[in-house]
C-alpha cells in the first residue's frame, strides 16, 4: 500500500503512542508486580518481534541481571550464585504469574554484600601496595568466575584496588618529579608517602561510591531488574521509570544539560557510544567514541570511581547544572589514561543544524553539506527543519558554481524520518525512499511525489559506523537508485528499527500508584527499496575505506540482542541514469584508496586500537606498567602524523555566511575550525576525487532506466 507524504506520516522516529491493546485488567496492589504485569502484557503484544518466554528467556534474564548488579563479580560468593540458579529456569514462569521471589533473593543478598565489601575494601586499603611483585589483573570479568570463600574475594578486591590505584601512583611520582625539577629548592616526597596518598585516594573514591549506593532505594534496584527483562527483546526497548520519563521527554524538546554524550554501560565504566552535536563534548574535542570513563568528579573534588556502578547512577553524577565542571577519568581508545574536565552547557542547537562550505580544487569549485542529524521542530515542521535547510543549501550552492555535491551524513545518528524522505526528493524525480512495517502488517512505502529534482549534478555519500537510523535510509535509497557514490565504512551503524514511547498508566484503567513511567518499545522495522532491511547489516558503502573505529565494537551487531537482518519485496523504482561509467568510478576510487599512505596509515591506527582493546591482562609491577605505557604513547605519538595530513583543498563559506562574520565572530571562529580540520581529511578529498570522475560534463539530464521490483 503506498500512502501519500503528507498525511498519515510518522513524524518523528520515537513518539509518544496511544495503546490500543485488548483489554486485560491489572488489579494488583502491589506496584512491583502490576509494574511487571503491565510490562511483560506490552512486550508480548506489542513489539514488533515479540519473544517467547520460556526456559531459555529465563535463562538469558537470569545470567543477565547477575553481569548487571555484579559485573566485576566482587560481591557474590559461588554460594550465592548457586542459591540463585534455583530460579534459573523458573524466572518465565514467575513473570507469567507476577512472582518476583528471584529479584527478592538477589536485591537482598546483594545489600548484604555490599555491606561486607565495605569492610574488605577498607581492610586493603590499610595495607601499602608491593608495585615490585611481578603480578597481572585479568580486566576481561567476563573471563572470571565467583569466589567460593570470603579470603579469595579479599585478594580479588586487593588485585582491583591495586590496579585502581597505580595510575594515580605514577602520576603522583611524575608530578613530584616535575616540582623537583621546576623549583629550586623543592624536596621531592618519598615514594613511600606517595604510595600512602595514593591508596588514600583511591580509599576516598570508594567511601564516595558506597555512599552514593546507600542512598538508592529498593525501587531503583527494580528498575533495572524491569530493563533486564525488557533488554531481552532488543537494545531500543527501554522502561523509563517516572523520573527517568521526565529526563527523556525534556532531552527529545533538546533543552538538557550536561556534557553532550550517550554513554553505554561495560564493566569497566561507562563507554562513549555518540557525541552530541553541539554540546561540550564536541566542542572541546577532548573526547571521541570509544573512550570509557572510569571515574567523576566535581569541579576538582576526589572523583567517584563508577566501575560497577548503575550506567543511570553514572550518568547522574556526570550531568549537572549548565556552567558547572565535571572532571573524568578517562580510557581512551588508544589504552591511555587521561583526565579531562568539561564545563556542562546546554547542548547548542544551532551546532546540530545544516551547514555547507565550497571545496576548491585548481580550477573547479563543489560543494560539502555536513548534516549532523535529520532535526525537526516537534511543535511546527514548517519552522525549521532538516530537509528545507539542506534544500535552501543545495541552492546556495548551485548559485556560487558547485558543480557537484558531497553531503556529509559521518556520526549523524538519525531523527526524523519525513525530513529524509522530503531530502532524498531532492535528488531524484520522484519514487519511494523507504518501506515501514509494523508487526503482521502489510508494509508501507514512503514516497517523494513530488518530480522537481533541485540537484541533477554528481552526488557523494560520506557515512562511517556512526551513521545510523534516518542517515541508513538516505545513503541506501541513493545507493538504490545509483543516485550517488556512498564512501566511508565497510558498513554504517545498522539500526533499522522504529520505536515509540508508551506511558504504563493509559493502559490502566483505574490506577492508585501514580505516575508508572513509560516503555519504549520497538514497534516497526526500515526496509530499503529494494527490500532488504537496513538492521543489523546497515548500508554497505561503495567505496569502502578504513577508519580508526574499523575493528572497535560499535555497531548494532554489537548490542545485545539485535533484531536480525531479512528481506520483503522491493518497492518499483526507476534507476538513475544519469552518470557515464557509474562503476568504473567505484573501481578506479577503490584503488586510489587501496593506495593511498594516509588510508594506510589509518588502517595500521585501526588494527593497533584493535590490539589494545584485546589485551585484558594488565601489570600490577611498577616498572613493567611504566614501560608499557611509556611504548604505547611512543606508538599514540607515532599517530599524531594523521592529524597533520593536508589535502591542499581550499574550503570557503558561502557568501551569505561571510556577510554574518562581522557581526558573528564565534561564528567565523567556528567556520575557521571546521575548514582547518576538512583540510586534513582525507574521506573529503576522496569525494572530491570521485565527483570528477563522475564525467561532471557528461550528465545524460536524468534519463531514467527501469528496474521493476
Amino acid at each position: 500500500m503506498k500512502r501519500n507524504l503528507v498525511l498519515g506520516f510518522l513524524v518523528i522516529l520515537i513518539a509518544v503512542a496511544s495503546c490500543s491493546f485488548t483489554n486485560k485488567s491489572f488489579e494488583s496492589n502491589d506496584k512491583d508486580k502490576l509494574l511487571l504485569d503491565l510490562i511483560t502484557y506490552v512486550l508480548e503484544r506489542g513489539h514488533y518481534e515479540p519473544k517467547d518466554i520460556n526456559d531459555d528467556f529465563s535463562v538469558s534474564v537470569f545470567e543477565d541481571f547477575i553481569n548487571i548488579v555484579d559485573p566485576t563479580k566482587r560481591y557474590f560468593l559461588d554460594e550465592d550464585i548457586q542459591e540463585f540458579e534455583q530460579y534459573k529456569f523458573q524466572i518465565d514462569e514467575q513473570l507469567k504469574n507476577t512472582d518476583i521471589t528471584f529479584f527478592n533473593l538477589v536485591y537482598e543478598r546483594l545489600i548484604e554484600r555490599m555491606g561486607e565489601a565495605r569492610e574488605i575494601y577498607k581492610e586493603v586499603l590499610e595495607v601499602p601496595f608491593d608495585y615490585n611483585v611481578e603480578e597481572t589483573i585479568e580486566v576481561d570479568y567476563d573471563k572470571q568466575a565467583f569466589v567460593d570463600s570470603r579470603d579469595k574475594l579479599k585478594e580479588r578486591w586487593r588485585k582491583q584496588l591495586k590496579y585502581a590505584t597505580i595510575g594515580s601512583f605514577d602520576s603522583k611520582l611524575k608530578n613530584e618529579a616535575q616540582k623537583e625539577k621546576d623549583e629550586e629548592g623543592y624536596t621531592a616526597k618519598s615514594a613511600k608517602e606517595l604510595e600512602i596518598a595514593a591508596r588514600e585516594g583511591t580509599k576516598n573514591t570508594l567511601d564516595e561510591f558506597f555512599d552514593f549506593v546507600d542512598d538508592l532505594e529498593r525501587k531503583d534496584w527494580f528498575v533495572q531488574y524491569i530493563n533486564t527483562i525488557v533488554d531481552e527483546f532488543d537494545p531500543h526497548t527501554y522502561y523509563f521509570a517516572p523520573d527517568d520519563k521526565e529526563k527523556f521527554d525534556i532531552s527529545m524538546r533538546g533543552n538538557f544539560e550536561g556534557i553532550g554524550a550517550r554513554l553505554q554501560k561495560k564493566p569497566e565504566g561507562a563507554k562513549i557510544v555518540e557525541i552530541i552535536s553541539g554540546g561540550p563534548v564536541w566542542r572541546d574535542q577532548q573526547l571521541e567514541v570509544g573512550d570509557e570513563i572510569l571515574k567523576v568528579g566535581q569541579d576538582g573534588e576526589p572523583s567517584v570511581d563508577i566501575v560497577g556502578m548503575r550506567l543511570d547512577d553514572a550518568i547522574k553524577l556526570i550531568k549537572g547544572p549548565k556552567g558547572t565542571v565535571v572532571d573524568l577519568t578517562v580510557r581512551k581508545v588508544d589504552g591511555s589514561i587521561e583526565s579531562v574536565s568539561i564545563t556542562r552547557d546546554v547542548v547548542m542547537l544551532e551546532e546540530s543544524y545544516a551547514k555547507s562550505a565550497t571545496v576548491i580544487k585548481g580550477n573547479q569549485k563543489f560543494g560539502l553539506i555536513n548534516l549532523p542529524k535529520f532535526y525537526v521542530d516537534f511543535n511546527d515542521y514548517s519552522e525549521r527543519n532538516a530537509a528545507t535547510d539542506v534544500a535552501k543549501e543545495v541552492e546556495r550552492l548551485k548559485q556560487e558554481g558547485a558543480e557537484g555535491l558531497i553531503l556529509d551524513l559521518r556520526d549523524n545518528g538519525g531523527g526524523s524520518l519525513k525530513t529524509v524522505v522530503e531530502m532524498a526528493g531532492l535528488f531524484i524525480k520522484d519514487g519511494p525512499i523507504v518501506q515501514v512495517r509494523s508487526s503482521g502488517k502489510d508494509k508501507d512505502i514512503y514516497e517523494d511525489k513530488d518530480e522537481r529534482v533541485q540537484w541533477d549534478g554528481p552526488l557523494v555519500v560520506l557515512v562511517n559506523e556512526l551513521s545510523a537510523s534516518a542517515s541508513e535510509i538516505l545513503a541506501a535509497a541513493m545507493q538504490d537508485y545509483k543516485r550517488g557514490i556512498v564512501i566511508g565504512s565497510k558498513q554504517t551503524f545498522g539500526k533499522g528499527t522504529v520505536q515509540n514511547v508508551i506511558p504504563l498508566e493509559n493502559i490502566v484503567r483505574s490506577n492508585e500508584h501514580g505516575d508508572l513511567g513509560a516503555i519504549k518499545l520497538t514497534t516497526q522495522k526500515f526496509y530499503r527499496i529494494n527490500g532488504g532491511s537496513t538492521q543489523l547489516e546497515g548500508v554497505k558503502s561503495d567505496v569502502v575505506v578504513p577508519d580508526r573505529y574499523s575493528y572497535i565494537d560499535l555497531g548494532e551487531r554489537d548490542q545485545q540482542n539485535p533484531l536480525g537482518w531479512d528481506k520483503i519485496t522491493p518497492a518499483d523504482y526507476d534507476v538513475w541514469d544519469g552518470y557515464i561509467d557509474y562503476e568504473a568510478t567505484i573501481e578506479s576510487s577503490s584503488k586510489r584508496m587501496a593506495s593511498n599512505p594516509q588510508i594506510k596509515l589509518i588502517e595500521e591506527n585501526a588494527q593497533w586500537l584493535k590490539e589494545q582493546q584485546d589485551e585484558t591482562v594488565v601489570s600490577l609491577n611498577y616498572d613493567i606498567y611504566k614501560s608499557e605505557a611509556k611504548k604505547d604513547k611512543e606508538r599514540s605519538q607515532y599517530f599524531k602524523s594523521l592529524s597533520e595530513y593536508d589535502s591542499r583543498l581550499t574550503f570557503e563559506s558561502l557568501k551569505y555566511e561571510q556577510e554574518l562574520f562581522t557581526q558573528d565572530p564565534v561564528l567565523r571562529e567556528k567556520r575557521d575550525r571546521w575548514h582547518k580540520n576538512l583540510a586534513k581529511d582525507v574521506y573529503v578529498e576522496e569525494a572530491i576525487n570521485v565527483l570528477q570522475d563522475l564525467k561532471i560534463n557528461n550528465i545524460k539530464n536524468g534519463k531514467l532506466a527501469s528496474v521493476k521490483g
